[in-house]
């Protein structure tokens, strides 16, 4: 089965797999923004890490599940997003202050909400994690 958003069916895919106690996940059809998002749940330490395996039937990600995710998802629509409207993100996306991550697609790469502040740079919401 196909669905449009690659991105959402991996993190629920995830979330999934986490709240059933798996150790590991295989995602299909992955992307680069897929990939992307999975290094930085790796970096933040939500996933231990992933291996991707091409096949004749497309590419799939083998990852290794931590039990630290509480809940995960797409921000749809992807929204436009100044440096001075984090926190108002922050509060409809994550339970707590500094708790969890947002992240997000700016013109120098994906990364976190916090990077994204420090770098003083703007962008498109994609996920979140916590």
């Amino acid at each position: 089965m196909t669905l449009n958003d690659t991105l959402s069916n991996a993190l629920s895919h995830i979330l999934n797999c986490e709240r059933r106690g798996k150790k590991e996940c295989i995602v299909g059809n992955v992307s680069r923004v897929v990939k992307e998002v999975l290094t930085i749940m790796k970096k933040e330490k939500y996933i231990e890490g992933f291996e991707s395996t091409k096949t004749d039937r497309g590419e799939f990600v083998k990852i290794r599940l931590s039990g630290r995710i509480n809940k995960c998802g797409v921000i749809k629509p992807r929204f436009p997003i100044k440096t001075t409207d984090f926190e108002k993100y922050e509060k409809r996306y994550l339970p707590a202050k500094d708790f969890g991550v947002i992240i997000i697609s700016t013109p120098k790469g994906i990364m976190t909400h916090l990077e994204s502040i420090k770098r003083g740079l703007g962008g498109r919401l994609l996920a979140y994690c916590y």
